[in-house]
């Protein structure tokens, strides 16, 4: 096998055995749009790492963490729905980026790769980076699980057993930055949702607790990397994009298997 294949390959796989169990509560808690404002503002952090000339990575993981942030905040006021804030906050960040990276005449971007991914370039310092951050948000994720699971059952249950609810939701909302923004490297800003919420999905079919769920995601997610990935390689499509494709064929097959129903719900 190629190098590049196998550097690929062993991103991929820690990418999505790391965004199974997040996709779980994401599935659960209706984050699918949160997702999507952060990954719309990783964009953002392109630019800025381009025009301050410091690392990609940081940049990106910084802007996604101030706009985490910025969400938690201001889902705490009343006067506008979440659906509309999310959506004022992606569009805007996006946009933002992408005038900031017009403003760079000398320096050609590729748009496509951070948009839809180019997970065949990745380095062997993007896997380092990757295992690590992924290390920790994963390592962070199952300290705050009871926490996460008392929340998404019941908010106000979980503050009269002791639970500090913002503590861990911000926490939460900051892993998932963290995990955007190494991501993007894989998938691309477009398709960075997708593969928290396909596989999660497609596992909540089959799963009758949270454990199995996250650890059933984590499997679809794998085969889809494999799976796109070798599609990639065969037909020469973009391997982004074919390694969601795979997640969602695995998401038709178990919605079509004639199988007892668990909806995983809590």
């Amino acid at each position: 096998m190629d190098d590049f294949l196998v550097r690929a390959l062993i991103g991929g796989l820690v990418v999505a055995v790391v965004a199974a169990p997040f996709g779980v509560f994401i599935v659960w808690r209706r984050l699918a749009y949160f997702g999507d404002t952060l990954a719309h503002s990783a964009l953002l952090g392109v630019a800025l790492g381009l025009l301050l000339q410091i690392n990609m990575n940081v940049a990106v993981v910084a802007v996604c963490l101030t706009v985490a942030v910025l969400l938690f905040l201001f889902q705490r006021q009343r006067q506008l729905a979440d659906d509309t804030l999310l959506g004022i906050l992606a569009h805007s960040t996006l946009s933002l980026g992408l005038v900031f990276l017009s403003l760079f005449e000398t320096v050609r971007v590729d748009l496509m790769a951070y948009l839809f991914g180019d997970i065949l370039v990745v380095s062997r310092g993007d896997i380092g980076w990757i295992v690590i951050a992924g290390s920790v948000s994963l390592l962070t994720l199952i300290k705050l699980w009871k926490p996460l699971l008392l929340i998404t059952i019941n908010e106000d249950m979980a503050r009269i057993d002791g639970v500090h609810v913002d503590l861990v939701k911000l926490a939460f909302v900051c892993l998932l930055a963290i995990l955007v923004a190494v991501m993007m490297k894989i998938v691309g800003l477009v398709l960075v949702t997708a593969l928290f919420i396909i596989p999660a999905a497609a596992a909540r079919r089959v799963s009758q607790t949270p454990e199995m769920m996250a650890m059933v995601a984590a499997l679809i997610g794998a085969v889809s990397v494999v799976a796109g990935l070798a599609g990639s390689y065969r037909w020469d499509t973009p391997a982004g994009p074919s390694i969601v494709l795979a997640a969602a064929a695995l998401f038709a097959l178990f919605y079509a298997l004639p199988l007892t129903r668990h909806d995983g719900s809590v």
